[in-house]
């Protein structure tokens, strides 16, 4: 085994392969180290989370170490049949890197019998072991911006569906209308670890009917204290500190891109740390309170007026305020950061998905971005406490074209990259670009990383603040909403005391990289 750090609160234990990885996986997952919390299996390494203040990367690899990588014999598990139109965009391509013709790989590909090794990069997305090894193909070299959902590929020795539109760099063979997550089932995802896969040739066979519309899920208006919506923004979504625990769904945790902003909008108001509240980005958002309400704003300093039958005055941000019935507030631009976050006192009452408010642009899951006319409750009952009187935000948010200097643990593949390359992570600027998202800042930098090792790494278990570097050699910093797996190297992470600031640097800015010494109890 090897045992590579992956930030400030994970390790990446590398082993053989994918039999011992998912031996690993059970092990772990059947007698659990004290401390560890969620595991990613992957295709020969397992992720393990674990809690910096009740253990730390040497217990953990002694208590792993040990233990052995034999796979137990498994049942088999249910059989799941996927009709497939074989009519994919790659289709030749793969049947020319085989040295086959296209009606022998739909033949060799409905042949197997596949398992669902283990989950990741999007809710219900299967990595699915076990196919003919001659059709063991190479990643795209230039990913695609959007794969329609339903979409069959392959990618190495894995077959996958895409359960959604989405990027993606997979060969793509096909498409089936088998929905493989659905948010509607008692258990979403449709295929499960340890489940059997074959796919069948569904030519000349008539799609199904669209599935039957169901009712909407939200609650219905109560006529109680609530938030109305005057006018709204794209870039604003219900938050909280997340979904964690779900990665067995392919689900990673999500919630608001600076948590630090979310606990001190909720401690202005007197709620729990992590009650539903609204991430704003850019502005652009006019509310109307229905009933005497409180409310906090932290994070990006926005700019906030209250309108009254009196008129309409300026208010600071980072302090409570009260809003009586019919009074509207309008939250502008910020100065500075990015992210904003309006909390009201009691939480927003909006429907859970798997135990979270939290809204994941790249899972889709969550509730949908407010629009005009949308009335948010706020929810009945909440345990509160005294409003505070300041937020105690941090230092100054980085406007446009600063330089913000952001703490990092080298790893887990730092071994992938040139010592060139290592210098020029830390020794050089790097502008964040318009193409920043809540899934990872897009990164541009004068001199691109240069790898040591060449072709592909297999698919493994990612972590916010890490610093993927695709083939072009920029790296993305993965913010809240990342994959939960990836196949591109990591060559640091940012510390988690910084992973708050990274998601607040605006498109223009600057960072620069310093890499700090991990201490034994897992953080620097």
């Amino acid at each position: 085994m090897r045992f590579l750090p992956a930030g400030s609160g994970a390790l990446l234990v590398e082993v053989a392969d994918l039999d011992q990885a998912l031996a690993l996986f059970a092990s772990l997952r059947d007698e659990p180290v004290e401390g560890v919390g969620e595991l990613v299996p992957a295709a020969r390494t397992v992720l393990v989370r674990f809690d910096p203040d009740r253990t730390e990367p040497r217990r953990i690899a002694a208590a792993v170490a040990g233990r052995s990588l034999a796979r137990a014999a498994a049942a088999d598990g249910e059989l799941v049949e996927v009709p497939v139109h074989y009519d994919g965009e790659d289709l030749d391509e793969v049947a020319r890197l085989c040295g086959f013709s296209a009606e022998e790989v739909v033949r060799r590909h409905t042949a197997a019998t596949y398992s669902v090794a283990f989950t990741g990069f999007a809710p219900g997305f299967a990595y699915l072991a076990g196919g003919d090894p001659a059709l063991h193909v190479p990643r795209r070299r230039s990913p695609r911006t959007s794969i329609p959902a339903g979409s069959v590929g392959l990618a190495g020795e894995f077959s996958g569906v895409y359960p959604r539109a989405s990027p993606g760099g997979w060969q793509l063979l096909g498409r089936t209308d088998v929905p493989v997550w659905d948010l509607g089932r008692e258990v979403p995802a449709l295929l499960q670890p340890g489940a059997r896969v074959r796919f069948t040739d569904a030519a000349g066979t008539p799609a199904p009917p669209p599935p039957a519309a169901r009712d909407a899920v939200d609650a219905p208006d109560d006529g109680g204290p609530a938030l109305v919506v005057v006018a709204t923004a794209p870039l604003i979504l219900v938050q909280d500190l997340g979904r964690p625990g779900h990665a067995g769904l392919g689900v990673s945790a999500s919630g608001a891109v600076d948590r630090g902003a979310l606990r001190r909008a909720n401690l202005l108001v007197g709620n729990a740390p992590g009650a539903a509240a609204l991430e704003v980005a850019g502005g652009g958002l006019r509310l109307r309170a229905r009933g005497n309400l409180v409310v906090g704003l932290a994070g990006a300093p926005a700019a906030l007026t209250r309108s009254t039958p009196r008129g309409n005055r300026s208010v600071p941000a980072g302090t409570a305020l009260a809003l009586d019935d019919g009074e509207e507030l309008l939250v502008g631009p910020a100065p500075a950061g990015v992210y904003s976050v309006l909390a009201v006192r009691g939480g927003l009452a909006v429907d859970l998905v798997l135990g979270s408010a939290a809204t994941d642009v790249l899972a889709g899951i969550g509730p949908p971005p407010p629009r005009a006319g949308d009335v948010l409750r706020v929810r009945d009952g909440a345990a509160l406490s005294a409003v505070a009187l300041d937020a105690g935000d941090p230092s100054p948010l980085p406007a446009a074209g600063d330089v913000v200097t952001l703490d990092v643990v080298p790893g887990p593949r730092a071994d992938w990259f040139t010592p060139a390359a290592l210098a020029t992570l830390t020794a050089q600027e790097w502008t964040v670009t318009p193409r920043s998202n809540r899934v990872g800042l897009r990164l541009h930098g004068e001199a691109p990383l240069e790898r040591a090792q060449p072709g592909e790494l297999p698919s493994e278990g990612t972590v916010a603040g890490a610093l993927q570097v695709p083939p072009d050699g920029q790296p993305v910093l993965f913010t809240a909403d990342h994959p939960l797996t990836g196949g591109y190297p990591v060559i640091a992470c940012v510390a988690a005391h910084h992973l708050g600031l990274a998601a607040q640097v605006p498109a223009t800015g600057r960072l620069r990289f310093r890499v700090v010494p991990q201490t034994p109890g897992g953080t620097p």
